[in-house]
């Protein structure tokens, strides 16, 4: 299985046919086609050669979709950079990847000169803008006009696609190498669900560095779909694209759902295109999603629970799922996926409905993470990639995450999910986002804490949460403190980032 291949053939079966929609440009798929083999020759003309690593660090653009598949074609890996790094971060992984090529967009050439100087195995800084080159620097479009065609490298099967560095929720980012059949593989599994046809019209709307969306891209092309695409998430971008383009798809991570739904504009456009709605990337408050339900009730929700190290797609919730107690789960394996979970401690498969760490295995893995192999090692053992996620199955296969393992709160001697607790806060109606940590506490080990964030003119008191929360959840899993913020920090895929609500609030004695 090879990236391009979906190229070929929609540019085959449909070559007159929109491929992508973005600012104003239309290209079909031949058009693409053409475009993709002269950037590659343009490429390969500045000295890439196979296996070389070409970065890409712009905003979600047709040219950013053209420089991915055109570094395949020329035999290369592509490195999509995370565009909410700073300097020094983004410097740290070009140079660690080995990046000869670095592509930037108009938001990026004056970063992009820095960084050729931080990193001195980058020999060619490329720009991928619209307009005319800026700086004298070799241009995207310049290259799709007039490079030499060359014909496509085929790169195929386990020879890497690229690198994908992790969001980094955890600690510092890795870089994870997959292969062409791990992200086909993945895609193809995806576009399997049957929420994506050769007619339908997706946008591109989460980051593309993002594996969820980078994945979701893929599915649509394998099956010659039309791509629209958002160069950055704003609200009422979305929303306008939706109803002048009559999308029928959209990638929407829960924080870029939430700040939809509750725009003050979110009933001024017409969305009654959206057939399908996915979402992922982190756990979604019930309350969320009852209220884009009611709020996009033509549409069908598909959850898809992953990981970068799984090319993104592990299990899915499909639509006709989204009911009763199901709503709560993270579905059940997609078709190129195994689930189990574990024992921790022991590391035997434990029995339906029991809490252990969830454990996956598929032609999706990851080949390892760049130069690290004890920590590739201590991920993949046995043929099985062990997620850190806490989950358990049911009768039915149907995958419960409730928890990240190191999330896990040990108060007074009790197992108390973070999930768990957090969808029992976002219940109340004062609660517009809340993210819920273990903090230290001298009688109970560990206390419950929520941070949240509330509506506009709205109040909070701690009694008055926890008395809430009883009505669904056991009175020890309660919040025992609770601190009200502006805003929750959030990593560039859209995840709370409760490493930094720790660092912040593990030291303080938080009142009662």
């Amino acid at each position: 299985m090879s990236l391009t291949q979906a190229l070929h053939r929609s540019a085959q079966q449909k070559p007159d046919e929109l491929y992508s929609i973005c600012a104003g440009r239309t290209f079909t798929h031949q058009e693409a086609l053409d475009r993709v083999s002269r950037i590659a020759g343009g490429l390969c003309a500045l000295g890439v050669k196979p296996e070389d690593k070409v970065a890409i660090l712009a905003q979600n653009s047709d040219l950013y979709l053209q420089c991915i598949l055109a570094t395949a074609w020329a035999d290369a890996l592509i490195v999509p950079v995370n565009t909410r790094w700073n300097r020094a971060e983004i410097a740290d992984s070009l140079d660690e990847a080995g990046v000869g090529v670095l592509i930037v967009d108009d938001a990026f050439v004056e970063l992009g000169h820095l960084l050729v100087s931080d990193v001195p195995g980058i020999a060619a800084l490329v720009y991928a803008g619209a307009g005319e080159s800026v700086d004298g620097l070799p241009s995207i479009d310049q290259m799709a006009t007039d490079g030499p065609v060359i014909a496509d490298a085929h790169r195929c099967g386990d020879q890497p696609l690229g690198l994908f560095y992790t969001g980094g929720t955890t600690g510092r980012s890795r870089g994870v190498v997959l292969s062409h059949n791990a992200v086909v593989t993945s895609a193809l599994g995806f576009a399997a669900m049957r929420t994506i046809g050769t007619e339908s019209v997706c946008m591109v709307s989460a980051p593309l560095f993002h594996l969820a969306q980078f994945s979701g891209w893929v599915a649509a092309a394998l099956v010659g779909a039309t791509q629209v695409v958002l160069p950055a998430f704003d609200p009422v971008a979305v929303m306008r694209l939706i109803q002048d383009h009559r999308i029928t798809r959209a990638v929407l991570v829960p924080t870029m759902l939430h700040a939809v739904l509750n725009h003050p504009k979110a009933g001024d456009f017409d969305l009654s295109s959206l057939e399908t709605v996915v979402y992922g990337g982190s756990p979604i408050a019930q309350a969320t999603l009852d209220h884009a339900r009611e709020f996009l009730p033509a549409a069908g929700f598909l959850q898809v629970y992953g990981m970068t190290e799984m090319a993104a797609v592990v299990t899915t919730l499909l639509p006709e799922d989204h009911v009763g107690d199901l709503t709560k789960s993270a579905g059940r394996a997609a078709p190129h996926a195994l689930i189990r979970v574990l024992d921790p401690g022991s590391g035997r498969e434990l029995p339906i409905g029991s809490v252990g760490e969830v454990v996956v295995q598929g032609a999706n893995m990851m080949t390892e993470y760049w130069r690290r192999p004890e920590e590739t090692a201590g991920v993949i053992r046995g043929g099985w990639l062990h997620t850190g996620d806490a989950g358990y199955l049911d009768e039915r296969g149907y995958l419960f995450i409730v928890d990240r393992v190191k999330d896990m709160i040990v108060s007074g001697g009790e197992n108390v999910y973070s999930v768990e607790v957090e969808n029992a806060v976002a219940k109340h109606p004062a609660v517009s986002q809340v993210a819920v940590i273990g903090v230290p506490d001298d009688k109970w080990g560990e206390r419950v804490h929520a941070i949240v964030v509330l509506r506009p003119e709205m109040s909070l008191e701690l009694g008055e949460l926890q008395n809430s929360c009883r009505q669904t959840i056991a009175g020890y899993k309660c919040p025992r403190s609770m601190t009200v913020v502006d805003s929750l920090p959030i990593s560039p895929a859209g995840k709370i980032l409760k490493r930094d609500l720790r660092k912040e609030f593990d030291a303080l004695s938080l009142q009662r």
